[in-house]
């Protein structure tokens, strides 16, 4: 169903209908007859929205191809939908909708995917990038349509979806935000598809099990897999959608007229498409996306970065992988070269380097971590407890469960090593390190190999045995802690030996690459894992990789705090007056607008509760209103609240853009908050009156927004020249807070 259909079956409240088609002051044209009085109504919501869209689209295309460069994080995603085009498997911490369909834009517009997209400032040139940001733009210039049909179908006030939508449109942030190759606006577009879907869904209340009804159930359920198949966040929205989904059957619990069959039905209902239909389409996602990475069909997945973050198995289905379609000894022997990989998902490589610990951590000795990346840097050679080097005459030793060992580093010949020094991250752990030279060293070199679930004796398989190594000296167990090491270890992830001997995944390895030319090799077909498994390694990779994103030295984190308040925003493009700036920052009058009307909401609820609760002799418009406010405000309120205040307990780093979702949401919390507030003129004022204030209000906030664009325009469609602080700058005195960077 299009959206015109959509509207020409949309009927306003009668008093409503009444106010914009009274006989008084019209908006949209005189009308004599009452019969006229709906038709114009739904004429003048039609001619709203054309001019909504229009003006979304025409804000988010207007330079869409400036400037000619990457900006900011398109050298993420772009890439990542180069890599779609290329068949090439690739890690990153979100689900993968965004990037397929970033992907598929640029296919269909003629990106070859030959672009490399390194570094921001990087020139398009001949590469065609255009279909990449239009589709971005076109998602974007979806949400303040999005939001005019909300407020519409939550206040039955054409005024107040108006101002939530003027202020999306002039909104310099969710312009620049949908302008570029992010998945910002992807987001954000199924986000608010879910949203106007729940309230198109309860407003068919009195129609259950109609097609309407049921059409905007199975949208919800879309909407719902698309938002969580772009980013996690789209958890939020289904948590926004699942309890109004809960009070909804609380409320048809308590309808005595309703049969327990009948309410059954409703529950299987929406099992079937606010559950069993986004887990299905979700899953579908992945299988798509594992599919779309091979390079022909019923080929593995093509391989590419971010391999190493994957268990053995996983990389075994990968082209190009060393483990694909490879063959290998079956057993570890001495003399083999090997890489150890941790068992625990996003465990790491055992690596070593030439860089010492600093002064201060520990022993001054070679520095021994787990590297999420194949390298050269994670090749061992398995020695003999005393021997330096093997006799190539003689036939292959196996290595066996309980046989003691040496790990020499196969670069730096340093032995790995453990000694009673403290971890540099994980208290009372000890530190691992490598010391000694050409396979000399001391007593605290050797570890004992145990295989898990083994007995003595028992070989060692490589990919498939889990194996712990034991210290010799001090009983610890070799261990990964998880965490990331500072600059000095390159933040790469700290190796421990840990003196608690209970087995978890962070003790256990595996021996993954295996050389020696003593003994035959075997294939490793066998150990590609199923599509379900993929499935789930998949998931712990990407949450683990979410988790773990800190900040950077000298890198700025976002606090939540300073997002509603506008506190300081992105740099997208440029830095110098040499340089083409775009500064991702929102219309600061819309902003603080919203967050006073998030507080201006609370106090007309608060108040207008006591009244109620005190049995204040209120009309029936004001009682409707303060419905309209207490039911539609709180299913915004709350969705603002869920997509905000999240934010303020993870520990991993933020950006200001995280704050956009919650934004729309307070966009419309401010149009449906002053409507309601200057429609209550009426209460004191005569009707001609109350009319005058109220729409002339809703226009000054209107004009406030248009007018606040026009000054902060250049921050989303470019500035040359002079910075802020210089008098020639376009921007010259809009530098309202220090804090921004323009």
């Amino acid at each position: 169903m299009d959206a015109s259909t959509d509207l020409q079956n949309y009927s306003l409240h009668p008093t409503e209908t009444a106010h914009f088609n009274g006989s008084n002051e019209q908006i949209c044209g005189p009308s004599k007859r009452r019969t006229h009085a709906a038709s114009g109504g739904k004429r003048c919501v039609i001619y709203s929205f054309v001019l909504v869209m229009l003006l979304s689209l025409s804000t988010r295309f207007y330079k869409i191809l400036q400037p000619p460069h990457i900006c900011w994080d398109e050298t993420h995603f772009g890439k990542m939908g180069s890599y779609y085009i290329n068949r090439t498997f690739f890690f990153d911490v979100h689900p993968p909708l965004g990037k397929m369909l970033i992907g598929l834009a640029g296919y269909l517009s003629g990106y070859d995917g030959t672009f490399p997209f390194v570094k921001p400032g990087d020139k398009y040139e001949e590469h065609n990038y255009w279909g990449m940001r239009g589709f971005c733009a076109l998602l974007g210039s979806c949400l303040a349509p999005f939001a005019f049909l909300i407020v519409l179908e939550l206040s039955r006030s054409l005024p107040a979806a108006l101002t939530a939508a003027s202020i999306l449109i002039f909104d310099t942030g969710c312009i620049t935000i949908s302008q570029y190759i992010l998945l910002d606006p992807i987001l954000m577009f199924f986000i608010m598809g879910a949203v106007l879907s729940t309230v198109k869904f309860n407003s068919q209340r009195e129609r259950p099990f109609s097609a309407h009804w049921w059409l905007w159930l199975v949208f919800t359920g879309v909407s719902l897999a698309g938002a969580l198949g772009v980013k996690f966040v789209g958890l939020f929205v289904i948590l926004l959608v699942g309890l109004n989904t809960v009070q909804d059957l609380w409320r048809l619990l308590g309808d005595l007229n309703l049969s327990l069959v009948v309410f059954g039905k409703h529950l299987l209902a929406r099992v079937l498409t606010l559950i069993l239909l986004p887990l299905f389409l979700y899953i579908l996602v992945f299988a798509v996306h594992f599919v779309v990475l091979k390079k022909r069909a019923l080929c593995p997945l093509s391989s590419g970065p971010g391999d190493g973050f994957f268990s053995s198995a996983f990389q075994s289905r990968l082209v190009g992988n060393n483990l694909h379609n490879a063959s290998m000894p079956e057993y570890l022997a001495y003399g083999s070269t090997i890489t150890v990989k941790n068992v625990r998902i996003a465990g790491g490589y055992l690596h070593s380097h030439w860089h010492l610990y600093p002064e201060g951590v520990g022993s001054r000795q070679q520095q021994i971590t787990a590297y999420l990346h194949k390298d050269f840097n994670n090749l061992w050679l398995v020695r003999k407890q005393n021997s330096r080097e093997e006799d190539l005459s003689a036939p292959a030793e196996l290595v066996r469960h309980g046989d003691i060992i040496r790990l020499e580093h196969k670069e730096t010949t340093r032995n790995l090593h453990s000694h009673l020094h403290e971890a540099p991250l994980t208290k009372k752990h000890l530190q691992v390190t490598g010391y000694g030279i050409n396979g000399t060293g001391d007593p605290n070199d050797f570890w004992q190999v145990e295989v898990c679930g083994g007995k003595p004796g028992d070989l060692v398989k490589v990919l498939r045995s889990k194996v712990r190594f034991i210290h010799l000296s001090t009983g610890c167990v070799l261990y990964s802690s998880g965490k990331t090491l500072p600059k000095w270890g390159w933040e790469q992830v700290e190796v421990t030996c840990s003196p608690y001997l209970k087995e978890s995944p962070n003790s256990q390895w595996n021996i993954e690459d295996h050389v020696n030319p003593k003994l035959p090799n075997i294939s490793l077909a066998v150990l590609k894992p199923s599509f379900l498994e993929i499935l789930v390694e998949s998931h712990i990779v990407m949450i683990r990789g979410n988790s773990g994103l800190k900040p950077k030295d000298n890198e700025a984190n976002s606090k939540p705090w300073h997002w509603p308040i506008n506190y300081q925003g992105l740099r997208f493009s440029g830095v110098n007056e040499t340089e083409y700036r775009v500064y991702l920052l929102g219309n600061p009058v819309i902003w603080w607008l919203n967050l006073f009307s998030i507080g201006l909401y609370a106090v007309m609820v608060s108040i207008g509760g006591v009244a109620v609760q005190r049995g204040a002799q209120l009309g029936e418009r004001a009682r409707e209103r303060f419905r309209t406010l207490k039911e539609g405000g709180g299913l915004l309120i709350l969705g603002w609240l869920l997509h905000y205040l999240p934010f303020f307990t993870m520990g991993r780093i933020l950006y200001y853009h995280h704050y956009f979702p919650a934004m729309l949401f307070s966009s419309m919390i401010t149009g449906l908050t002053w409507d309601s507030l200057l429609r209550s003129g009426d209460l004191l004022l005569s009707p001609p009156m109350a009319r005058t204030v109220h729409l002339g209000g809703l226009a000054a906030l209107s004009f406030a927004s248009l007018y606040s664009f026009y000054l902060f325009h250049p921050l989303s469609y470019g500035m040359t020249g002079p910075l802020a602080h210089d008098a020639g700058s376009p921007m010259a005195g809009l530098k309202w807070m220090e804090s921004w960077e323009f």
